[in-house]
């Protein structure tokens, strides 16, 4: 497959710029990946389509506030930092995007705060990673607790920069799945977000098991593809976990053939990143690159749920992999023509291959 293959037009009013009122009332469209079929649905509605014993497999993954803004010593000008991982509590190390990136050299303090609150940092870059990207030490000398609640409180909630407007608080707690757990992903696992409370306890009436799986989503996904040959593109690493527990659940379904559906691409990532020669899931801790887009063969879930996915992203190759690039192309023809809307904050869309 080639990266042109994955373009589309997108008219800009359909990019969702806040979420549904109601986290389970955002519309669903189902698609049946072997006949082609397409329902529209509204995604609480998604109940009708799981059965006693069947499994859905979240991404227990939680986001922290991950862009810092702020102001280069001497100059005074602004800088934006998108925090990527910390690499050493002890010395307080992070690995960062800075914004403008070309005027920031080693050696240069970088300073964040305001007078408001009282809450200042003051950071000095310590090496050069990329053209972009860049280490820092933050020169704090309290507690390490004290150093991340200040942090943090001067982070704000990382939206994609496809959401052109201003953070406002209650993207603090939208912008986060109700089952978030385990801190360390700067993007949310969007397909996550429609489930409400409500709805997660239909389903166990109905007796569908829920697994956890972790993936701490980095910037991977939305870096732009530059190579018109997608077997040269090379994924960013993120850390993964699978339990025995969870590993266990799935293949406990697949054993007794019951339903395994994958909660977002980042679960179809994780399960597919570890997976036996006889076809079951391994538990698994460590890191994974692996990209997934046609005609890759999905070994695991046979249904997944995700978000309307933007033109020439990564997200949307991996949904092609697995609903078919022909059907999941009609799919988006027909979401567009009905005004769904995309995006992170946009509807779903659940795909099942029965």
């Amino acid at each position: 497959m080639k990266l042109s293959q994955f373009k589309y037009t997108l008219p800009e009013e359909l990019i969702a710029l806040y979420p549904a009122k109601n986290r389970d009332e955002s519309r669903l469209m189902v698609l049946h990946k072997n006949s082609g079929k397409i329902e529209h649905r509204t995604f609480k509605d998604i109940v009708d389509y799981f059965n006693e014993h069947d499994v859905i497999v979240l991404n227990n993954t939680k986001v922290f506030p991950a862009r810092l803004y702020g102001n280069k010593e001497k100059t005074g000008a602004n800088i934006e930092v998108f925090l990527l991982r910390e690499l050493s509590k002890e010395q307080r190390l992070w690995d960062v995007l800075v914004d403008p990136a070309r005027k920031i050299r080693i050696g240069n303090k970088l300073y964040f705060g305001n007078e408001e609150n009282k809450e200042t940092l003051v950071a000095e870059v310590i090496d050069n990673t990329t053209s972009r990207g860049r280490t820092l030490r933050f020169l704090f000398d309290g507690e390490y607790e004290e150093f991340k609640r200040t942090l943090y409180k001067l982070g704000e909630t990382p939206l994609p920069k496809f959401i052109k407007r201003k953070v406002e608080p209650e993207d603090e707690r939208r912008y986060q799945t109700l089952f978030a757990k385990h801190e360390g992903a700067v993007a949310a696992p969007t397909a996550g977000m429609h489930f409400s409370r409500e709805l997660i306890k239909r389903l166990e009436i109905v007796g569908v098991n829920f697994a956890e799986i972790t993936l701490h989503m980095g910037l991977g996904n939305f870096n732009n593809v530059d190579v018109e040959d997608l077997t040269k593109h090379k994924m960013d690493s993120e850390k993964i976990h699978i339990s025995e527990e969870a590993a266990s659940e799935v293949n406990h379904a697949k054993d007794n053939k019951r339903n395994v559906c994958a909660v977002g691409t980042t679960v179809l990532r994780t399960l597919e990143s570890s997976v036996s020669t006889t076809l079951r899931v391994k538990p698994y801790e460590g890191w994974t690159n692996k990209f997934i887009f046609p005609p890759y063969k999905v070994k695991i879930p046979n249904m997944m749920i995700s978000n309307f996915h933007l033109p020439l992203s990564i997200p949307l190759m991996m949904v092609s992999a697995f609903g078919g690039y022909e059907k999941v192309f009609e799919a988006y023809n027909e979401a567009i023509k009905e005004e769904y809307r995309f995006g992170t904050y946009g509807d779903a869309m659940l795909l099942i291959d029965d």
